[in-house]
């Protein structure tokens, strides 16, 4: 069976956190190299990946795309406009067709159950490179860079504020492998999914929710925002009212530890879920973040083809 990337919650600690000694060790391993300079040992020479893009992209596709180009391999990049898949034809025999031509699948996604159905008839590795339920290849890119800001997960306390959507998902997710507390402060209505919250408890994980953004935020390690209107959202301006009390902002932050750590995946909308001071401000890492998705995501992808 091919070795997926879907989920966080479906992968072992263990392989998790190999994954990020991986990535790095790849991204100390190219200090002083060109962007367009091929890593040394080029592991995924003669692999190529498909890209398929059902949403815009910024982050995610340069950073496969150079991941790729790094690694030795190559990839072929279509919109679902540009494949039959826009004019209906099934996930199924999507699936089926590129794993004859491709070593691996890299899908951005509208629904989460596209991601499934595509991993259960491909008979190569996909990679979730986001859905509407989650986004695990951020959370690695994130959890890399609270590493590099020499903080040790197992003893952070973390919390996210606005809305519950995807990366939140992940957040919670992965709270469960790598042992960090984490407070989830939303407001009703935009809750993350219990299913997902006690999955995590369950397995150990040590998530609360907490409505008041204040009280999640005090003594915190690490603030997470996010913006809160996502693509696809049509409820813009009820968002915008609903999240309001829950901006990331100089007075929230001053409620979190004094060295606290200011984490957004991007875009971001400054003036609205985080202020300007704070995302441009000395505890943002948020330019480290989004430069570490190319490092974790070659480490996903070595480890999804074994090599």
């Amino acid at each position: 069976m091919p070795k997926h990337f879907l989920s966080l919650a479906d992968i072992p600690a263990s392989e998790l956190r190999a994954i990020l000694d991986e990535a790095h060790a790849r991204k100390k391993a190219r200090a002083g190299l060109l962007k367009g300079v091929e890593d040394t040992d080029a592991p995924l020479a003669g692999r190529t990946l498909a890209m398929l893009f059902e949403k815009s992209s910024t982050r995610t596709r340069f950073s496969f795309d150079m991941a790729m180009r790094q690694l030795g391999g190559s990839n072929i990049t279509a919109l679902s406009g540009d494949m039959q898949m826009g004019r209906g034809e099934t996930i199924e025999d999507t699936a089926k067709v590129l794993s004859r031509f491709v070593d691996g699948i890299m899908l951005r996604a509208n629904r989460h159950e596209d991601l499934l159905a595509l991993a259960q008839h491909a008979s190569i590795p996909v990679i979730n490179g986001l859905t509407d339920y989650n986004h695990p290849c951020q959370i690695m890119a994130d959890l890399q860079t609270l590493e590099e800001h020499g903080r040790e997960l197992n003893s952070l306390r973390m919390t996210w504020v606005g809305d519950g959507n995807n990366v939140a998902v992940s957040f919670i997710n992965a709270a469960a492998k790598f042992g960090y507390e984490l407070n989830i402060s939303c407001p009703p209505g935009y809750t993350a999914p219990g299913a997902d919250i006690e999955r995590a408890r369950a397995e150990g994980g040590k998530v609360r929710e907490v409505t008041d953004p204040a009280k999640a935020c005090a003594g915190a390690d690490v603030v997470i925002a996010d913006t809160w209107v996502s693509m696809g959202d049509t409820d813009a301006d009820e968002r915008m009212r609903d999240l309001a009390a829950y901006q990331v902002n100089d007075a929230l932050m001053g409620r979190a530890a004094k060295d606290a750590i200011f984490l957004h995946c991007l875009p971001a909308h400054r003036g609205e879920e985080v202020s300007a001071s704070v995302i441009d401000g000395p505890q943002s890492v948020v330019f480290d973040e989004a430069e570490n998705r190319l490092h974790a995501q070659k480490a996903v992808m070595r480890w999804c083809l074994g090599v």
